[in-house]
């Protein structure tokens, strides 16, 4: 074979060899960017990278992952792979992501503002990226809450679906509490509107004054300074 011949040779493997390291490259970092982001979520993840042409990519040094705008970590998605140096520029690499993991099914018909007890509740083992996002995972999560909307047996539970328990309610009187470092000052008021545990609420006090507070489960609120 002619010298010239084995040069281009030579150069064609060397420009496959390295089409197939940045290849490697871009999809590792977006692997890395997958396995760092579904830390904690609870179930098995198993994820499959997509393939990827690179070829007509400039060399690049430095790379970078990130969500593309409307993405979400589960089922079939894209990640983004930007090159930061020398050359500017950027691709989505597909990817899926299977989650398989606990979920909350109603076990019989409810009905709106129902409380949710332990036998309204299936727990099943599936595919969560199948799923609506929000699914519920844990069943104590959910009990004790009521449903904003009547709900066939057998559906999987949302989290925006429930409702917590109300602990204070909108003409009751409660008792607030004030904290601050070194004092605590207990006095009663009107509560202005319903809350559940965590949610702010407004008080009228005996003065007239009226307060914003945090709702405790007990029933009181709690005012920190």
């Amino acid at each position: 074979m002619p010298l010239r011949h084995v040069f281009l040779v030579l150069l064609v493997s060397l420009a496959s060899v390295l089409e197939a390291a940045e290849t490697d490259i871009v999809v590792d970092t977006a692997e890395r960017y997958v396995r760092l982001q579904t830390q904690g979520i609870p179930g098995k993840v198993q994820i499959t990278m997509g393939l990827l042409d690179v070829s007509r990519l400039p060399p690049c040094s430095a790379h970078e992952a990130f969500s593309p705008q409307g993405s979400r970590l589960s089922g079939k998605s894209h990640v983004g792979v930007r090159c930061l140096g020398p050359n500017i520029w950027s691709v989505l690499v597909p990817v899926q992501i299977s989650i398989t993991g606990n979920y909350v099914t109603t076990s019989r018909p409810l009905a709106a503002g129902q409380a949710i007890t332990v036998g309204d509740l299936t727990v099943l083992t599936g595919d969560l990226s199948t799923l609506p996002t929000g699914v519920v995972t844990d069943p104590m999560g959910a009990i004790g809450k009521t449903v904003r909307n009547s709900l066939g047996a057998g559906q999987p539970l949302r989290n925006d679906q429930l409702l917590a328990p109300l602990v204070i309610r909108q003409g009751q009187t409660v008792r607030v509490i004030s904290q601050g470092t070194g004092f605590a000052v207990s006095a009663e008021g009107k509560a202005m509107n319903n809350a559940a545990a965590g949610q702010l609420t407004q008080i009228r006090m005996s003065s007239g004054q009226t307060v914003s507070g945090i709702a405790r489960a007990d029933g009181s609120v709690e005012i920190s300074f």
